[in-house]
């Protein structure tokens, strides 16, 4: 039977489709510990290509697979004639057959296996080999003070397969985590290690597939990751005969008294990301400065909800929430834009509202919480979402029947029986007030286009990362949202030299 074929993007997998893979390997190779030398020769000739004049390495080696992949590679690099050896806790000593077998390798190799105490000597550089993917709960208090010490030691860190004390699965650290200069991600690259906490604890991150590469195309995704190469050819170019209503009609609604700019900086995105058209419903003392700073935006006064209805009739989509407010103009409009039935990007104070007021939402609707917007409206608090990424922007989207973008390092995208789609690219100058309704525009502008809601999303956040990329590359701090205007427009029409 012919493989199905694999959306845009890299699949992601989690701990149980690994399990698998592993099980098929060993299998397949006829020896579990075949693959585990596979995994420790990997490690050596990443480590080589990263440090290739490290001599003094100390492997810190935990008591499972991980820690025997650790033994592997510490046999190399002895082998080789550095100076390396292995540091354990004595509760650490190896648990399973093949770690065992492992550790009994380095060991006949003249191997050299010290118990933990505090220090690393005058090691060049760290491997941690502790927990690997098996670890979805906080490390022990013996298992912390390693932790401690190797985060204190000032050394490069790399990683086998995961961080210690990261969850491969979630993307969070339960308690002591490990925080990587490099990682190597063994047999397939792991769905929680680009989305929350991992985007501080992994460092630079690789892949080595061992061979598994038959037996990941069976396995199912747990994501998709999307990165800038992504972005090439997703939209087609205009036709030549195209016209302002070919590209559809954007109204953006919000900018309560003093917070004009944030439904401006919706309509220029939604402007630069190519809608045809953009109206905007505001207060009326904005209308004098939004028509000078945007002229080619349509901006109208609305001290009314009923004022809205002709403006709707007329739009595509409606992007709704920047600046508008919780008082009871912002909610009498909220109401007014959600009663419409219009295709919906709901953003920022429309999600409070929500939140406060729960509504049947249209189909199509696109919710853009970030993780405190999401903890209201799901009753949890913000540390709560932050734990579970993934099950969290996955219970929002089948609980309100929509698509939900949940913004931050490593944004998430879900909807109802769609493979949940991570964002690999953004950097922390986009942590500014702004960029969540710059992007609220772009994916209103993307859905206007014709794109699908789910579609319009993933493209839509995408392309807002990809920019903010593009603009900090002369320093993240100070990034202001109108930087990214002129990278959306290079990026909606495929990036440079497209």
């Amino acid at each position: 039977m012919d493989a199905v074929p694999r959306p845009r993007g890299t699949p992601l997998y989690d701990a149980a489709a690994l399990r698998v893979i592993e099980t098929d390997m060993a299998a397949r190779l006829g020896d579990g510990f075949a693959l585990m030398a596979r995994a420790g020769q990997a490690a050596w000739r990443e480590l080589l290509s990263r440090w290739p004049d490290v001599q003094r390495i100390v492997v810190v080696c935990g008591p499972g697979n991980n820690g025997g992949d650790g033994y592997e590679l510490c046999r190399h690099a002895h082998e080789s004639g550095r100076d390396a050896r292995v540091l354990r806790l004595e509760a650490h000593a190896p648990r399973t057959a093949l770690a065992r077998q492992a550790c009994g390798a380095y060991r006949e190799s003249g191997g050299r296996i010290k118990a933990f105490d505090d220090g690393f000597g005058r090691a060049q550089l760290v491997v941690d080999a502790l927990f690997g993917i098996g670890l979805s709960r906080e490390p022990d208090a013996e298992a912390a003070r390693v932790i401690d010490a190797i985060n204190a030691s000032g050394l490069p860190v790399f990683a086998l397969d995961v961080p210690s004390g990261l969850d491969a699965d979630r993307g969070s650290a339960p308690g002591r985590v490990v925080h990587a200069s490099h990682t190597l991600q063994l047999l397939a690259p792991h769905a929680g290690l680009y989305t929350g906490a991992a985007a501080r604890c992994t460092g630079s991150l690789a892949l080595a597939t061992l061979d598994a590469d038959e037996a990941l195309a069976r396995a199912p995704a747990a994501a998709i990751r999307l990165d800038r190469d992504d972005l090439r050819d997703w939209i087609a170019p205009r036709a030549r005969d195209a016209h302002k209503g070919d590209s559809g009609h954007v109204l953006c609604i919000g900018g309560d008294t003093g917070k004009g700019g944030a439904v401006m900086l919706a309509a220029d995105a939604a402007l630069r990301c190519g809608a045809g058209l953009v109206s905007v419903a505001t207060r009326p003392a904005h209308v004098p400065a939004l028509l000078a700073r945007r002229p080619e935006a349509m901006v109208h006064g609305v001290d009314e909800a009923t004022a809205l209805a002709a403006l709707m009739d007329r739009a595509d989509v409606v992007a709704l929430g920047p600046g508008l407010g919780q008082e009871d103009w912002g909610a009498r409009l909220h109401a007014e834009a959600l009663a419409a039935g219009k295709p919906l990007v709901l953003d920022a104070d429309a999600l409070n509202v929500l939140a406060r007021h729960t509504r049947v939402l249209p189909a199509g609707t696109i919710l853009t919480p970030h993780p405190g917007e999401a903890a209201r409206l799901l009753g949890f608090t913000t540390a709560e979402v932050q734990a579970n990424r993934f099950a969290a922007a996955r219970l929002l989207a089948e609980m309100f029947g929509c698509v939900v973008v949940l913004k931050g390092a490593g944004t998430l995208v879900a909807a109802p029986e769609q493979v949940p789609r991570v964002i690999a690219a953004g950097n922390p100058g986009m942590a500014v007030g702004g960029m969540g309704d710059l992007l609220t525009g772009c994916i209103a502008a993307l859905r206007a286009l014709g794109l699908e809601a789910f579609d319009a999303a993933c493209h839509g956040a995408l392309l807002h990362a990809v920019a903010g990329d593009t603009a900090a590359q002369d320093g993240e701090r100070g990034l202001l949202p109108t930087d990214l205007l002129a990278p959306l427009r290079t990026w909606v029409n495929g990036g440079p030299h497209a």
